[in-house]
């Protein structure tokens, strides 16, 4: 095993059309030495043999980004790891010595030290310009639920040991599960320079369809409700398979497990997401400077201190918790989820998903 070796891992399902732009650009990369893994999860396109073209090393592993990375993980020579999703791209032929030089500086201070870059996504469009700006400048951020597997992993291995590798028990929320895990037990920063993303995914369902439903998610995920998952497994669908998103059957499927809960118990969980939306109150404020960010100038967050140091701390009690679950049941139940009803049957008529 080798301190100067660094092995990236990219999960694959069907990645023969994006893949080669990721292995041209990891082989300009300049000053360091890479170990490239395609840990791939069954594809039936070129997938592997793009991929054995290069110079990358294909694994085989059962499908599921989590299972995938672990198997690469396992026969992996570099004692730092760097995940990457395979639609990712790198501008900057010193992108990974710097990256690796960053974390090795910080691995000074903390062992357990990961590291994620900021983003930039590739577009087909301009639409949806700000709301493509305010999730970009939030990749830059550290804070609980904003790190992703689109911002690449980068750690030693014997972190990712300790971490005890990714969580294989869905085939997708894997790196958020990892993400939060580190932050418990050491700690982010963010990487010099950027990694382009596609914007394939918000493209092909619809930007604000893809928001509403990972925040959903998001907020079932936090605060514990798998069942929601397991009944709804099309929720996150493969990239090749995915097409306009249709939001009415997760919301028919969250009226049903509450008619399930019973009052008592749906009020319950309303709170707990209460208390999670209230912990992230301050996106809201961000998103504003990222709206005035013409007139505030880059790198300035007023809005935001303005949260952290007044508005939060007169916040932080029960009853607002309270409110902000009965705002979350309207907006999302009662006037969102009737919303999308009519829109799904008016311009999707045909092949609803229906989660059980």
């Amino acid at each position: 095993m080798s301190q100067s070796l660094l092995t990236v891992i990219i999960p694959t399902l069907n990645e023969a059309e994006n893949l080669p732009v990721l292995l041209a650009a990891l082989e300009q990369q300049q000053e360091i030495d890479l170990e490239i893994i395609v840990a791939d999860g069954g594809s039936t396109d070129a997938t592997c043999t793009v991929a054995r073209a290069s110079s990358a090393r294909v694994v085989s592993g059962p499908r599921g980004r989590g299972a995938q990375m672990n198997a690469a993980a396992a026969v992996a020579a570099g004692d730092r790891l760097l995940f990457l999703h395979a639609d990712s791209s790198l501008d900057d032929p010193c992108l990974l010595k710097n990256a690796l030089a960053a974390l090795n500086l910080a691995l000074k201070d903390e062992k357990r030290t990961a590291g994620h870059f900021s983003l930039q996504f590739q577009r087909s469009t301009r639409n949806n310009s700000r709301a493509y700006r305010y999730a970009e400048e939030k990749s830059a951020f550290n804070r609980v639920n904003t790190t992703n597997g689109d911002q690449g992993l980068l750690l030693t291995k014997t972190f990712f040991a300790e971490l005890g590798g990714f969580d294989e028990t869905l085939p997708f929320l894997e790196d958020q599960r990892i993400a939060e895990k580190i932050r418990s037990l050491g700690c982010w920063i963010t990487l010099p320079g950027r990694l382009i993303t596609s914007a394939r995914r918000f493209e092909r369902e619809g930007f604000h369809r893809r928001y509403i439903l990972m925040s959903i998610m998001m907020g079932l995920h936090s605060i514990g409700i798998g069942e929601f998952f397991q009944r709804a497994p099309g929720v996150y669908q493969v990239q090749t398979e995915t097409g306009r998103l249709q939001l009415s059957p997760f919301f028919g499927l969250i009226w049903r497990m509450m008619g399930e809960w019973g009052a008592g118990g749906a009020i319950r969980v309303f709170y707990r997401l209460g208390r999670y939306i209230r912990s992230h109150s301050w996106q809201m404020f961000f998103f504003f400077d990222v709206w005035l960010r013409p007139h505030l100038g880059a790198g300035r967050y007023p809005c935001l201190k303005f949260h952290d140091r007044v508005f939060a701390p007169c916040t932080d009690f029960k009853v607002f918790d309270a409110v902000t679950g009965l705002l979350c049941f309207v907006w999302f139940l009662g006037i969102l989820a009737p919303f999308f009803w009519v829109s799904d049957r008016l311009f999707s008529p045909q092949g609803h998903y229906t989660p059980r």
